[in-house]
């Protein structure tokens, strides 16, 4: 059973499940390109405040449930959910259950460094996939934009793995995914982070408990004290709320606000 939190739509599946229906778009190469999110308490927080980004991951292909949250919120409406969906781990399985069917992939995010070493890791771990190529994501001008979108073309990944925070690489997603010769657009958040070792995986134990944030919040206090200490408490008040019929999060009618006029 799929469920809607806080006014978007998300698929119940397993990664393997997940994983089956994205391969005929690899295997197609559909115009625009497949978009794929990953939403967790944080991501849901901001799709709440802010209209035009929770209609960003509305128009999504797919859009998975990652985190504790989530799965808590599910559970308000009576929906257990079948896994938790987390990008870290989804595209290593991705990788495994496809490997050696030719597919190729390109890493567009982070500061040039990261991104680098993230790109070694990715192609001494996946040897059944080939990386076709890497681009930071600091796109701040319309020459590195042009020049990174020429590159993935350039490159024709089956699938392009970006990696910018929320919500700036899925609305990047939805604003270019027609402009790219691509397969399926993944927003994959921190993952390149973990590939370039600048963050560490929890334990495979506090994962299966579904508390990864605490692990994420001692390594970076600074940096996820307000998402996690704040922010979980209040996607729960969110999700109580919806629950109650106290709040809709339903879309507003379209507006000129939500027009993908230019490039960022």
């Amino acid at each position: 059973m799929d469920l809607a939190v806080l006014g978007v739509p998300i698929r119940n599946e397993t990664q393997c499940e997940a994983i089956a229906r994205l391969e005929p778009s690899l295997q197609r190469r559909p115009s625009p390109a497949t978009s794929v999110f990953f939403v967790n308490a944080h991501t849901l927080n901001l799709a709440a405040a802010d209209p035009t980004f929770r209609r960003t991951l509305c128009n999504a292909d797919f859009v998975f449930a990652d985190g504790t949250g989530v799965r808590w919120a599910a559970r308000l409406q009576g929906v257990r959910l079948k896994q938790n969906m987390v990008g870290t781990d989804f595209v290593p399985t991705l990788f495994r259950e496809t490997a050696g069917r030719g597919f190729s992939y390109f890493l567009l995010g982070a500061d040039a460094s990261t991104i680098e070493r993230a790109a070694d890791y990715a192609r001494k771990t996946f040897d059944g996939w080939t990386l076709a190529g890497f681009h930071h994501g600091y796109l701040n001008d319309a020459a590195s934009l042009d020049e990174a979108i020429e590159q993935i073309n350039a490159a024709r990944p089956d699938v392009l793995l970006v990696g910018m925070g929320n919500p700036l690489q899925e609305r990047w997603i939805e604003r270019h995914r027609a402009e790219l010769n691509v397969a399926v657009c993944l927003g994959i958040g921190g993952l390149f982070d973990h590939w370039a070792k600048n963050i560490s995986r929890a334990p495979r134990w506090l994962r299966w408990l579904g508390h990864e944030w605490f692990w994420l919040l001692c390594q970076q206090p600074r940096q996820k004290a307000g998402r996690y200490l704040i922010g979980n408490p209040l996607f729960l008040i969110r999700a109580v709320s919806e629950r109650l019929g106290l709040r809709n999060f339903s879309l507003p009618s379209r507006g000129p606000s939500d027009r993908n006029v230019g490039r960022e």
